[in-house]
């Protein structure tokens, strides 16, 4: 390659990343907006869907797996407990520990809300996507996920 080719795939390739993140940020946003989460944090977003993913753990596990003292979690678990989202339990190994998990309401919230969000993009793109784009859509979908797969 030359060095004008260079130059032009390097410029390319930065505005693509530039569209790229615009893209996912908007349309992460449109998403939030069609199963709103209330008034919760992202930390407490962070830990609903942490404790979704990888099953009941304590405010310590929780903490160090978001980065945060224990203290400081203390104060992200205590409004979703108040909002009945995340129940304690004693840990039976350890009495001084309390298991958090999710509540049965929370995981009908967290089902509800996906599917809203899910419901919306499949509208949106029956309407205003032909049957040639969201094809096209595919292709690009499989492109950007050998952009993170491994």
């Amino acid at each position: 390659m030359t060095e004008t080719q260079d130059t032009s795939s390097t410029l390319q390739a930065d505005s693509l990343a530039r569209d790229i993140r615009a893209l996912v940020g908007k349309l992460k946003r449109r998403l939030r907006e069609q199963a709103a989460p209330g008034d919760l944090t992202p930390s407490q977003v962070s830990v609903l869907l942490r404790l979704e993913r990888e099953g009941p753990t304590t405010t310590s596990s929780l903490a160090r797996l978001e980065g945060m003292r224990p203290q400081s979690m203390g104060a992200v678990i205590a409004p979703l407990e108040a909002a009945g989202l995340v129940s304690g339990t004693p840990d039976p190994k350890d009495g001084r520990q309390t298991i958090l998990s999710l509540t049965d309401a929370c995981r009908t919230w967290v089902e509800e809300g996906r599917a809203a969000r899910q419901d919306w993009l499949t509208r949106t793109l029956q309407v205003r996507l032909s049957a040639q784009e969201q094809d096209e859509l595919g292709k690009a979908i499989a492109l950007l996920k050998r952009l993170v797969d491994d």
